[in-house]
């Protein structure tokens, strides 16, 4: 990880702090003077943080309150190595404007500010959307003034990667040409299976790279839930799909295979949506790569060897 993308880098070090025993009225004397941030006062003892006090709250307080009765102990703080966007997003779960850093040994070195935080977000918003999209960026802004070659440089890696995706499909494609030339209606339902369970690969995907980024996804807990959730979505469409492709095509063993294809695709996507992301999180990659083409290419490959493998079973 680049120490751009980490909360050190957007690291102030001018806040203000007092110890816990100091009164408010002392505090708010102390204020004065230029800050780099000023939303909150940081209780220190011996250099470590042990306190949070909001500059509202010590507004609002009697002037012999102590700032250790209006402190929270629980307020969120970050490590200097931390995933800025981590931090971002821990400061809107706790509702708080900026987050202290601390080192290891939990002595304040400073915080984020909340303009910082909202330049993260959006920073780290625009990326997401690019690797989706399938765009290589240096840097985290769409520039719609740029040249058409420099357009080129950015668009086409991943698109490379999915016309080798493409040459992996016609090979699988041509492995059954006898089942394709005996019954050209079995062609008729690839872009379908495909289309669908790619669908619900992307689904997971979008949920486990928002949780990855928030460290949230324990593999264990959330893998079988979403084993289960695939099979559910397979089999509620696949029970769709079987008296359609009936009626379309007359041919009962092929609606057989077109819905138990849909049901096996889509229980797999979600485990590939889960597992691509985590693994690259596990690398130390940003799982948001696992979007986009690169995962599109894996899962409609496997998509067609379920779809071919099923016919082979029920035709």
């Amino acid at each position: 990880m680049h120490l751009h993308d980490t909360a050190a880098h957007h690291l102030v070090t001018r806040v203000p702090t007092a110890r816990p025993l100091d009164r408010a009225a002392d505090a708010r004397s102390r204020l004065q003077g230029e800050w780099d941030s000023a939303e909150a006062v940081y209780l220190v003892d011996e250099g470590q943080l042990v306190g949070t006090v909001p500059i509202r709250a010590l507004l609002a307080a009697p002037e012999d309150t102590t700032l250790a009765t209006l402190a929270s102990r629980d307020a969120p703080r970050a490590r200097p190595g931390e995933a800025q966007e981590r931090v971002a997003h821990r400061a809107l779960r706790h509702g708080v404007h900026e987050v202290p850093v601390v080192d290891a040994d939990g002595r304040l070195m400073g915080v984020v500010p909340g303009r910082a935080l909202l330049r993260v977000l959006r920073e780290e918003h625009v990326a997401d959307l690019h690797r989706m999209a399938g765009i290589a960026r240096e840097g985290h802004e769409a520039d719609v003034d740029e040249p058409p070659a420099r357009r080129l440089q950015h668009r086409l890696p991943w698109l490379l990667a999915g016309l080798f995706g493409c040459t992996l499909t016609t090979v699988v494609m041509s492995r059954f040409e006898g089942r394709l030339a005996a019954s050209v209606a079995v062609a008729y339902f690839v872009p379908g299976v495909v289309y669908l369970a790619s669908a619900v690969g992307t689904q997971t995907q979008t949920i486990t790279i928002r949780a990855l980024s928030l460290g949230r996804v324990q593999v264990g807990r959330f893998w079988p839930a979403e084993i289960v959730t695939g099979s559910l979505i397979g089999g509620s469409l696949g029970g769709l799909v079987w008296p359609l492709v009936r009626w379309a095509t007359g041919d009962a063993q092929l609606a057989l295979a077109v819905a138990s294809a849909v049901l096996v695709a889509c229980t797999i996507a979600t485990s590939v949506g889960l597992l691509f992301p985590w693994a690259l999180d596990r690398l130390g990659r940003d799982p948001a790569l696992g979007s986009g083409p690169l995962a599109t290419i894996i899962q409609d490959l496997l998509s067609l060897l379920v779809y071919f493998g099923c016919l082979e079973l029920f035709l």
